[in-house]
């Protein structure tokens, strides 16, 4: 018995080290280079987003941000690898929308509960483009031409499962239509995609496609928005049309659910004086990237509210697991 006890008290010791240690090192945060990771590829939304806060928030911080970009399954590689970080903050990421979709799919380890919100900084709609060298002029001919060839157009995504996706099925389904979908490792492949006419249109943000638009190679038929973009104002939306569609994405950092609370408020601050400055506002107008920053909490609501509405329309058009 006293051996035992003996034994006992040395893991006990060990533990409380353990943890005095771990809250020495969470006071003195940051103490070396954090990495944000992107669970897409580079040059999607998703990734100008992130860097776009990265030379923001490294003015605000007194250790460097640097992107790095983990590609795969629709996000669930990138986000998984957020989920199962150590909660230290040193791996933070880039929560995306995929957080509240993924899991209802039953490729994803996580739910939403698994991460702790720190900031949205980005909202965006979905948009059906198409190359500019294509038949279809309008949203109408582009969808009288789908309900002719079911199952000949093809649409790429960001990945199974992820928001582009979703919106192309959600179009579908309120259209009575059969889209061929294509999965990509992010918009900006999709966008290549369908730049070489691999592809017939995609579904991802109208930022996404902006500098195509602008070149002329590529041409938006409608926006999933209940607004026309003020980017993009000759764009149509859905519901102008009397499809009544409205999908978006949101872009936001967050950390793993145990971080602790003075990390988690660190970023906090220091994310809350990035996106004030407006340079940073500047760079995503630039991009034609929307604003929609939310603190921590105000973040943590939206996104259950999503996941929520998600659980619900994945069931109806048959995605949920």
């Amino acid at each position: 018995m006293k051996g035992y006890r003996f034994v006992t008290g040395a893991v006990v010791g060990a533990l409380t080290s353990a943890t005095m240690m771990v809250a020495v090192q969470a006071a003195e945060y940051p103490t070396k280079a954090i990495e944000l990771i992107v669970p897409y590829a580079a040059g999607g939304g998703t990734d100008l987003v992130a860097r776009a806060y990265a030379d923001a928030v490294n003015r605000h911080l007194p250790q460097s941000v640097g992107v790095v970009n983990k590609t795969g399954g629709g996000g669930a590689v990138g986000l998984s690898e957020i989920m199962a970080a150590r909660p230290d903050g040193y791996r933070i990421g880039m929560g995306t929308v995929e957080i509240t979709t993924l899991p209802n799919l039953g490729v994803a380890r996580f739910t939403a509960d698994d991460f702790t919100p720190i900031a949205r900084l980005n909202a965006e709609p979905s948009a059906i483009t198409v190359n500019a060298n294509a038949p279809w002029k309008t949203i109408e001919e582009f969808l009288a031409y789908a309900k002719e060839n079911p199952g000949k157009v093809r649409i790429g995504n960001s990945g199974t499962g992820a928001i582009w996706h979703l919106a192309a099925e959600a179009l579908a389904t309120k259209s009575g239509l059969k889209f061929s979908h294509i999965p990509y490792d992010g918009a900006n492949p999709a966008v290549t995609a369908l730049l070489g006419n691999h592809i017939e249109a995609v579904s991802v943000s109208p930022a996404e496609v902006s500098s195509h638009i602008a070149a002329g190679t590529l041409r938006i038929l409608a926006v999933m928005d209940d607004q026309r973009s003020k980017a993009f104002p000759d764009a149509p939306t859905l519901k102008e049309k009397g499809i009544d569609v409205t999908v978006a994405t949101w872009r936001g950092i967050v950390v793993p659910k145990k971080t602790p609370a003075n990390i988690v408020e660190t970023l906090r601050a220091a994310s809350k004086k990035a996106v004030e400055e407006q340079g940073f506002r500047d760079q995503l107008t630039k991009m034609n990237l929307s604003y929609a920053y939310l603190d921590g909490p105000e973040y943590k609501v939206a996104m259950e509210k999503d996941a929520e509405m998600f659980k619900v329309l994945m069931k109806q058009i048959g995605l949920s697991k």
